[in-house]
């Protein structure tokens, strides 16, 4: 598991349409159970819900939990203030996934621009 400060190390998202719980755990560096606390308390993640009540994130998803993790893990904040935060600056977070979203379609063209030259 990654240290809570390495939110940078977190390995790139692949392009799917949805992760499994499992997927998002692993790749967002916290555990399931952390996942599905999250869910209860940040309306913002909606993973959807399959047979047997199966979640599947999107990518979306994926990203605000990220943010979140950052914001509670990096930041220091609590909760309630992260819950705060992520309401309050709404045009902020857009700009913050758009920046994710940006990085991390760099690192993949690195990673193509690798294996072709």
């Amino acid at each position: 598991m990654l240290e809570p400060s390495n939110n940078n190390e977190l390995p790139a998202i692949p392009t799917k349409c949805y992760f499994s719980i499992g997927e998002v755990s692993e790749l967002c560096g916290v555990k399931p159970h952390v996942l599905r606390y999250w869910e209860q308390e940040f309306s913002e993640i909606k993973p959807v819900k399959r047979r047997g009540n199966r979640r599947y994130y999107q990518r979306h998803d994926v990203l605000i939990i990220r943010q979140i993790r950052s914001l509670l893990y990096e930041q220091g904040y609590t909760i309630g203030g992260a819950k705060a935060h992520l309401v309050g600056s709404d045009a902020k977070n857009d700009s913050t996934i758009t920046k994710q979203l940006i990085h991390q379609m760099i690192g993949e063209l690195e990673e193509v621009l690798e294996l072709l030259g």
